[in-house]
């Protein structure tokens, strides 16, 4: 009988999870391929990074580390992309964030357990206040927050550089281009990973329990699947929009504010460390699935770290960017080819 390739829109858990994971082998495979073109001993290398990584303490408290802003910044990219847009300006969020927190830390009087708080709200509402502009110009002008989002990034990242290296320097020089320590820290759970990593899960299924099992949450969807079939039924499409997208602003502060009083302790140029822009990469991975970024966000802090442990291994950042863009690339082929099946054409056209 014969038989055709045909696209279904959702995937069979089981083929996509093989999918996945012949894709992540294939990937490995070459990222071997160019590694021993490069001459280095590819197995010797792998062993090395499995033992760094999953063979210590050490190496898993700086998986968790990284897992921690990366699932809160993938959260907001997935989160946007519920209700149809693309919030390409969690990077710039995550400054705002970062910045709150840090001010609320620095200047603000007051014990640890009503300082953190506040700069937790305060980390949240600055992600709100950031994306607040792209939010009406879509809702009210329809423009574009690919742009909008986007070039906001560059701003908080030059606002982060500003004040860290000039009005909120660290006065006594401990630190170059910092500003000084924050005194208010998100407690440690185990070694440096900080209660900031279970808050960012406990927050993950929350929300997607919200998008999967209410009112609200199916209206959000529709809303993003179809929105003229969403005004057509009655659901405020402009009201979600605006909601989710303030949503997605305030998680993406979050992640500024946690990094900041968790990880780093203080406001520095560069603290992102891009974790805005790889949320993007967390949430495509995902595919736009809330508990998927708990995946999505494994996978790509276990190939960051593994980055690091090359470069210590003497692999230029070149080559750990060339392995990292390959892994990602054939996970994203394997994840498209998840959703065709052979199928015989009699039934293809019924």
């Amino acid at each position: 009988m014969a038989v055709r390739l045909q696209y279904f829109p959702s995937p069979q858990p089981a083929v996509a999870l093989l999918a996945r994971g012949l894709a992540i082998v294939l990937a490995l495979v070459c990222a071997g391929l160019v590694l021993a073109a490069f001459g280095a001993n590819p197995i010797q290398l792998a062993s090395k990074v499995i033992q760094s990584t999953f063979g210590s303490s050490f190496g898993l408290q700086d998986v968790s580390l990284l897992v921690t802003p990366l699932i809160l910044t993938g959260l907001a990219v997935a989160v946007a992309l519920k209700v149809g847009a693309w919030n390409i300006g969690a990077e710039g969020q995550f400054y705002a964030g970062a910045f709150a927190a840090t001010g609320i830390g620095l200047f603000i009087p007051g014990p640890t357990i009503v300082i953190l708080p506040l700069m937790f709200v305060g980390g949240a509402l600055c992600g709100v206040l950031w994306i607040l502009i792209p939010t009406l110009a879509r809702a009210y002008a329809g423009v574009s927050e690919l742009i909008t989002t986007l070039l906001l990034n560059f701003v908080g990242t030059l606002l982060a550089y500003y004040v860290s290296t000039g009005p909120w320097l660290d006065p006594g020089g401990h630190a170059l281009g910092t500003t000084a320590r924050v005194r208010h820290n998100v407690p440690e759970i185990w070694g440096d990973v900080h209660w900031g990593f279970p808050l960012a899960i406990v927050l993950t299924l929350v929300v997607a329990g919200v998008l999967n099992f209410t009112r609200w949450g199916y209206e959000v969807r529709l809303a993003g699947s179809n929105a003229q079939a969403a005004l057509y039924a009655g659901i405020p499409f402009r009201r979600h929009l605006i909601t989710v997208m303030l949503l997605s602003g305030a998680i993406a502060g979050i992640a500024g504010m946690l990094e900041v009083a968790g990880t780093v302790h203080r406001l520095q140029g560069g603290i992102s460390n891009n974790f805005g822009y790889l949320g993007i990469m967390v949430a495509v991975l995902a595919r736009g699935s809330a508990l998927g970024v708990l995946a999505g966000a494994a996978l790509m802090a276990v190939i960051l770290n593994s980055g690091i442990i090359l470069q210590t291994q003497g692999i230029n950042t070149s080559t750990v960017l060339a392995i990292t863009g390959l892994i990602l690339f054939f996970t994203a082929i394997g994840d498209e080819l998840a959703h065709y099946r052979l199928v015989p054409i009699e039934t293809a056209k019924k």
